[in-house]
């Protein structure tokens, strides 16, 4: 049996929590961190996403091999950076203004969240992924009869490969969007926020906006 990577969540929302239970299921070994302490988010992690590992957010940058961000855009600052180094990390956020304010993140209309969350952090290894189907979505469709499109757009050729495998042991169907400027296309308002679609359906709107 081939080693898989442990997969360190930063969010232990719905979206966080979703996804940790698909991650378990495909067999990946999962860490977690939300805002509260260990302590106090301990039996959540129990109940919600049996199997996983509540931890601090320093201890899942240093411990996890690939980290995936699911937290409110606005908390990006808050993510540790001294373990991140070469690590993989999958961006799942995206700008709510019920959540992160009136001021649209990024401030900057010319650049996607994503390139202004791999400015943050300092990294040349964040991928754009899982943002664009709802987290009720994800579970319902895995393993679906007729695989469903996660999208995802990076600058770093490897984490693509790496995150393909991840979405297919996932039981979705893995669409490559090139450079992660053009995770932008995945962004709330934007036609293919929320897309739950097989990659044909998915395609024909990429087509047709461009």
């Amino acid at each position: 049996m081939s080693h898989k990577p442990t997969l360190g969540i930063l969010g232990a929302g719905k979206l966080g929590t979703s996804l940790g239970r698909l991650f378990i299921k495909a067999g990946y070994p999962v860490l977690i961190a939300g805002s509260k302490s260990v302590e106090k988010i301990a039996l959540t992690i129990e109940v919600l996403v049996p199997g996983a590992t509540p931890l601090t957010n320093i201890e899942v940058t240093q411990q996890a091999d690939i980290i995936l961000l699911a937290l409110p855009l606005s908390k990006m600052k808050t993510i540790p950076t001294e373990h991140l180094e070469d690590k993989i990390i999958i961006d799942a956020m995206n700008y709510w203004k019920e959540v992160d304010g009136l001021t649209r993140i990024p401030k900057d209309n010319s650049i996607s969240s994503s390139e202004l969350v791999a400015q943050v952090l300092n990294s040349k290894h964040i991928i754009k992924a899982f943002n664009h189907m709802g987290y009720h979505d994800l579970e319902y469709e895995s393993h679906s009869e007729k695989p469903k499109v996660i999208a995802y757009a990076s600058d770093d050729s490897n984490a693509k490969e790496t995150l393909k495998t991840i979405i297919t042991d996932l039981g979705f169907d893995p669409l490559d969007l090139g450079e992660l400027k053009q995770g932008r296309i995945l962004e709330p308002g934007t036609k293919l926020f929320g897309a739950n679609l097989m990659k044909e359906d998915f395609i024909k709107i990429i087509e047709a906006e461009d």
